[in-house]
């Protein structure tokens, strides 16, 4: 009897971007978990030092190098790229899981009344899925029609939808420190930019901002939002909060005196 040979599934009619930026170190799980998935990968790199861009082309030829201080306008250039109608952004230190690729397969299939969906992610930190705090629920839209999104604001620059949204019921997974080094030198960055974002928008610095904001973000994260329950990665998790959103004053009292001068 003959036998039809089996044939592969066509990818999904969708294309996923991602930036880094010297994300070696995490960003093979990223793409393996949508490469043969997706019909296009793409990776916006920043002229990485560490190995990525050779990782990224074991993966996809679609990657791209584009230097800018501006989170905002690097996601932007990554979506523009795409040639797809809907669209998929995911961080180079995150990965899909099936169910979440199965239920984005429906929705592209299908057809569906949203021109973009809310996504739940699950953080994994020090080797524990954090489920209280200020980590959790944790959720950003992440899948959309590419002509009705956009990439608004700062440093926190998060994609806008023209029409209705909905949400996915499952979810797609982050690690987003290797170590806690990692996450000091993250917060250093981030807090520099913030606070730069603070001072070119006009915001002026007031002391009851680092004396407050802190101890606001400790009871609402780690007392009443159960951010205890997550153990010692909970207690270390509160304590650079606070150290991040203290050093955001910080950084801003200090553009302003250099300004004095």
């Amino acid at each position: 009897m003959n036998s039809t040979p089996k044939t592969k599934n066509p990818a999904l009619p969708v294309s996923v971007y991602m930036i880094t930026l010297n994300n070696g170190h995490t960003i093979e799980k990223a793409l393996q978990s949508v490469a043969g998935w997706a019909d296009e990968v793409i990776v916006v790199d920043s002229h990485s030092t560490d190995g990525a861009p050779e990782i990224v082309l074991k993966y996809t030829d679609r990657l791209y190098q584009f230097d800018t201080n501006s989170q905002r306008d690097k996601y932007q250039y990554a979506q523009d790229l795409c040639k797809s109608q809907w669209v998929l952004f995911i961080d180079a230190d995150e990965w899909l899981t099936p169910e979440i690729k199965e239920e984005v397969s429906r929705i592209v299939s299908d057809g569906t009344e949203y021109n973009g969906f809310i996504v739940n992610r699950r953080n994994v930190y020090l080797g524990r899925e954090i489920k209280y705090g200020g980590w959790y629920p944790d959720h950003e839209i992440r899948l959309y029609k590419k002509e009705k999104g956009r990439w608004e604001g700062g440093i926190h620059a998060k994609i806008h939808i023209d029409g209705k949204t909905g949400a996915l019921k499952n979810y797609y997974m982050h690690t987003p420190y290797t170590d806690t080094a990692h996450q000091i030198r993250t917060i250093d960055r981030y807090s520099e930019a913030y606070a730069d974002d603070l001072h070119t928008s006009g915001r002026r610095f007031h002391l009851i901002n680092m004396l407050v904001r802190p101890i606001y973000r400790f009871f609402r994260d780690y007392i009443f939002k159960g951010g205890f329950l997550d153990g010692i990665p909970g207690l270390i998790i509160i304590a650079s909060t606070m150290y991040y959103v203290f050093m955001k004053q910080a950084k801003l009292w200090e553009m302003e005196r250099k300004v004095k001068k």
